[in-house]
């Protein structure tokens, strides 16, 4: 389905296709058919209205979002601390594995810094990238462009690339600012990495997006003769009563969101 859209030429479409097949769009176009089936059918109307609504409130909460995650991404489980020392014993003296952190969006203008930011998403991904690095001792490089639903040519790895020097003290070894979704991620990083000797990168991305991260790196790597190892974040629970699982949230929407265009994504081949 990707390659369907990069031959029509509708790559920048993919963002407000997104937005109309993703909650709770779906679900309220199912209710107004609902609504207009109550007077000419009304057992089947109210039955379409019932399933609108019980699919609006369990598409906001974190239980939802917990077992899509579970159940249909696969989300991998962290690096373990045993597993970090051992990179950094792995790779000491060693130039061939790089940590790869890959962008999520950014913000071209955050008034409150007076310039461009990165979203919180990326900041989380970044600054687990910096302590891995520092907990092992390897490079780092952030891929990221202009994403397709951006209004403005920012490069999110421009941004970061700054962050990473005036906020963490630790310079990015490489900068990819030319892609625009996963797949170009994994098809514009590679060879990159491959002109450096690399041969094993640490990916770093959030959970629930790595599944399909992994796919498209590994089907670049392939490629180019590189190793690719997921290191997932943002893996921890929430620590509230069990009932507020089944709450409709900020939070449990976003879950929800994020799992199912990772599924979507993946069924599509994006």
């Amino acid at each position: 389905m990707n390659s369907l859209f990069v031959l029509l030429g509708i790559e920048s479409w993919k963002p407000v296709l997104a937005v109309f097949l993703l909650p709770p769009i779906p679900f309220l176009l199912l209710m107004l058919i609902g609504a207009r089936l109550i007077l000419p059918r009304r057992g089947l109307g109210w039955f379409i209205v019932l399933i609108s609504i019980a699919g609006l409130w369990l598409g906001m909460c974190t239980g939802t979002g917990r077992a899509m995650e579970r159940f249909l991404l696969d989300v991998p489980h962290a690096l373990s601390p045993e597993r970090v020392r051992a990179l950094k014993l792995e790779t000491k003296g060693k130039a061939g594995t790089a940590v790869v952190v890959l962008g999520d969006g950014v913000e071209p203008f955050a008034p409150e810094y007076g310039g461009s930011n990165l979203s919180h998403y990326s900041l989380e991904r970044l600054r687990y990238a910096m302590w891995l690095s520092r907990e092992t001792g390897l490079p780092v490089g952030f891929s990221g462009g202009a994403g397709w639903a951006q209004a403005q040519d920012t490069a999110e790895a421009n941004v970061a690339a700054r962050i990473a020097a005036e906020d963490y003290r630790q310079p990015l070894r490489w900068i990819e600012d030319q892609s625009r979704d996963t797949r170009e991620n994994a098809s514009h990083t590679l060879p990159l990495m491959k002109q450096s000797g690399i041969t094993h990168i640490v990916l770093v991305t959030h959970g629930w997006h790595m599944p399909r991260a992994k796919r498209a790196f590994d089907e670049a790597a392939a490629r180019h003769g590189i190793s690719v190892e997921v290191a997932p974040m943002g893996l921890a629970q929430r620590t509230e009563l069990p009932a507020l699982d089944w709450l409709p949230t900020a939070t449990g929407y976003m879950r929800v969101r994020n799992a199912s265009r990772e599924w979507m994504g993946r069924l599509l081949g994006a």
